[in-house]
């Protein structure tokens, strides 16, 4: 079949192909009324009628070569003629139908009759382009692409543009009302180039099928996988088929085998087809499920499951309009980027003349519109329900941004006011203290002069450690030029109750979050100097998993009220800005404990 001469009948049949979608908005069509519709399936019953009288007049065909030429002709049209009628404004059904009358016509060649014979071997590879066409345009009949395009023309011309040519040069017999002469070298180029470009624009449909299956990488719909499956299989057996017969290699036997394999693949495309519509009507029961459901007012996140298995697509995403930030926002109240959403569709869900949420959808979903709608309607107070969860979320998330922004924005006004008091300060007076030094060596041995000259040395002296110290509360140098176990040691070197100190981290962490840890461990320490009573402290810091967790454990007496002062209150305060925790455990009499968890990655 398609186009390869048949080892029974010394003729050729046609093969089916399809494929996918495209997503623009299309004109509204009139339901074909029916009237064209009966027509239509009244020509298709004649044909089949026809090619199987012919077949079975003609000695040289098999009653298994016509059952599966009615087995593809019959369903396609029939198919085709269900989903005009649902989907008018689609051009599949059409291109179905032209499926199912191109391998009916192909079977004409059965005919003793010289008429009948020529128009059926005319069609006879066109039924391969067709089925390409309808494959790659599916499920709204459109191509997506230039090179599908380019692929679907190259069929046609090669199927329907080179027949004619051919079968001016070709013996066929004596009912072959095109002979003009036998030319059996041409015909030999001529076959070759139409059966080698039919099989590569299949086998490289099928690559777009596959390309279009990874894009998604998202589950389909069970009846739109099931569908898209049988249509590469369709591919990949005409193109097995074409090859085949194009090399002429294969024995009798084992090509009538390859062929019939082929015919009974390409048929199961209108079955998977009709499965996928009454898989939509089945789901259109769901939504009574879902009405049953959601009244309960499910969790944000059972809410998307609950339509995802109303509508059958567990790819389905839920995104949802707050017109205070004029942007889409997911469950947890993260923005959603909408515009770049190829091989997907969309439905808007609106509720008391207010935009609420998106839905974001296999695009075959589109030709349902019903169950969409009943879906809408059925999911409208959930899904307000819903975008106020997922709002509450965005002005949290917005909250944590704002609280990070101020923590980062003291650090940097710490840090330059630390960069300053070093470089301004400090330096002057380290610069007066040398002054007085050369001063006090001019001044010969007065000892009023020299003491006075001492003691104003000490003061500076005293004042440059004050001024370090100040200078390292504000923002701790040391962190940024050696890494926080360094800082730790320093700390624990300096606290005023020894201190047990465990460090266990492999190279430099973000400058962020060791500042974070550093101030943790210092305001701790300094807690337990301050108020625990304590005779000693203990200090981990290690990785868990992708976290860093500090530890800072005291003997002291406990019953700090974390509520007073500002000193936890900010460290929990910068430990959160970082999507941390601080915990605190101070039973009385029992010590103190601080915990916090602040993620690494």
């Amino acid at each position: 079949m398609v186009g390869v001469i048949s080892a029974e009948n010394g003729g050729a049949t046609a093969v089916p192909v399809p494929v996918p979608l495209d997503v623009e908005p299309r004109p509204e069509r009139a339901a074909p009324s029916p009237r064209v519709l009966t027509a239509i399936a009244l020509a298709g019953l004649a044909v089949a009628a026809c090619f199987t009288a012919f077949g079975l007049t003609n000695h040289d065909v098999s009653g298994i070569q016509i059952a599966l030429l009615a087995w593809i002709s019959l369903p396609y049209i029939g198919a085709g003629l269900v989903a005009w009628w649902r989907r008018p404004e689609s051009r599949l059904g059409p291109l179905m139908i032209a499926g199912g009358f191109g391998s009916g016509l192909s079977a004409l060649q059965f005919a003793e009759h010289d008429l009948a014979f020529t128009v059926g071997a005319l069609f006879d590879l066109l039924p391969a382009a067709l089925f390409l066409h309808v494959y790659l345009s599916f499920p709204d009949g459109r191509l997506r692409s230039r090179l599908e395009v380019w692929l679907v023309a190259i069929a046609y011309a090669s199927a329907v543009g080179l027949q004619p040519l051919k079968m001016a040069f070709i013996d066929l017999g004596p009912h072959n009302l095109l002979e003009v002469s036998l030319q059996p070298d041409v015909v030999q180029v001529i076959g070759r180039i139409q059966l080698w470009s039919l099989a590569a624009c299949c086998l490289i449909g099928l690559g777009v099928l596959i390309g279009r299956r990874r894009r998604a990488g998202r589950p389909l719909r069970r009846s739109v996988a099931l569908l898209i499956d049988s249509f590469a299989l369709g591919l990949l057996m005409i193109a097995v088929l074409l090859f085949s017969g194009s090399i002429g290699a294969l024995d009798g036997d084992t090509f009538l085998a390859i062929q019939r394999a082929t015919l009974f693949v390409i048929g199961l495309s209108p079955i998977a087809f009709l499965i996928a519509l009454l898989d939509a009507r089945l789901g259109r029961a769901a939504v009574g499920d879902l009405v049953v459901e959601l009244p309960t007012e499910p969790a944000p996140g059972d809410l998307r499951d609950a339509l995802a298995r109303a509508l059958r697509d567990p790819s389905l995403e839920l995104a949802y309009w707050l017109p205070d930030y004029d942007a889409y926002v997911d469950l947890d109240g993260r923005p959603m980027d909408l515009q770049h959403l190829e091989g997907r569709g969309t439905t808007l869900i609106d509720r008391g003349g207010e935009h609420v949420a998106i839905l974001v959808h296999d695009p075959a979903l589109e030709e349902e519109p019903e169950l969409l709608d009943s879906v809408r309607a059925a999911a409208g107070i959930a899904l307000e329900n819903a975008r106020l969860h997922a709002e509450l979320r965005a002005r949290l998330e917005e909250l944590r941004g704002s609280r990070a922004r101020i923590v980062e924005a003291a650090q940097n006004e710490r840090q330059l006011l630390e960069r300053n008091l070093h470089d301004g300060a400090q330096q002057r007076l380290i610069a007066l203290s040398l002054d007085l030094s050369m001063l006090g060596a001019r001044l010969g041995e007065d000892p009023d002069l020299r003491a006075g000259i001492d003691q104003a040395r000490r003061q500076i002296a005293e004042s440059l450690t004050e001024l370090r110290e100040i200078s390292s509360g504000l923002h701790p140098a040391v962190v940024s030029g050696h890494g926080l176990g360094v800082a730790l040691e320093q700390l624990a070197a300096r606290a005023t109750v020894p201190v047990d100190l465990s460090v266990e981290l492999e190279g430099r962490l973000p400058e962020a979050l060791e500042v974070a840890a550093y101030y943790v461990v210092s305001e701790s320490l300094a807690n337990v100097a301050k108020h625990a009573q304590a005779s000693s402290a203990h200090v981990e810091v290690r990785k868990d998993d992708e976290d860093l967790v500090l530890e800072i454990v005291d003997d002291g007496v406990g019953g700090a009220d974390s509520e007073r002062g500002t000193g936890l209150r900010g460290l929990a305060d910068r430990v959160e800005s970082l999507d941390g925790r601080l915990r605190v455990w101070t039973p009385r009499g029992g010590g103190t404990r601080v915990r916090a968890e602040i993620p690494c990655a």
